[in-house]
């Protein structure tokens, strides 16, 4: 289950050192039941014992409105983009901001996306058509792409949002088709 703590605009008391607070990982992905709630505190440059205390205290205050754990790691903008830190792909194309209640990467003009290549030549014509409604829909009823606001760029190619990665892929799964997954920043 998602945990939209951004959507829920949190009076969260930080001080001007904090560049934001960053929710990531399995709790923001649809279909997902997350074991602990991923916070990351960005600060600007400054001594990493203020950062763990004020981490801290940002946690705190989380904790009081999340009935997960939560697992909170501070970083400074230098620390985030190091080659060494794991978690930044997470951070970037999953992470969604408790301070503006959006995309983290939307700070920097980035929009994280999913792009989805498949092809349906070796699949029955009955399943192209099976395929087809999974996508857009049948009878009235909503297809993935308009239930979930994804694209259809070209045939052979759709455009989701990061967070919906997995209801397409377990749905595509369905068919035997070749597909690849491909994440970018536009």
């Amino acid at each position: 289950m998602m945990q939209k703590l951004w959507l829920k605009k949190l009076k969260l008391k930080y001080n001007s050192d904090v560049f934001d607070i960053v929710q990531f990982g399995s709790s923001v992905i649809k279909g997902k039941k997350p074991n602990d709630l991923d916070i990351a505190v960005i600060f600007n440059k400054i001594p990493i014992k203020e950062q763990l205390n004020q981490a801290q205290e940002i946690k705190r205050q989380i904790e009081q409105v999340s009935d997960i754990p939560v697992h909170i790691t501070s970083f400074d903008l230098y620390s985030l983009f190091d080659s060494s830190n794991f978690a930044k792909e997470s951070i970037l194309f999953l992470g969604k901001s408790l301070i503006f209640g959006d995309n983290f990467s939307k700070r920097f003009g980035f929009y994280p996306k999913i792009q989805i290549y498949y092809s349906l030549q070796n699949l029955k014509k009955k399943d192209k058509i099976r395929f087809n409604y999974m996508l857009n829909g049948r009878g009235g009823e909503y297809g993935l792409l308009r239930e979930y606001k994804g694209e259809l760029l070209k045939p052979g190619l759709i455009e989701i949002d990061f967070e919906y990665e997995n209801i397409f892929i377990d749905s595509i799964k369905g068919f035997d088709i070749k597909f690849s997954v491909r994440k970018v920043l536009l």
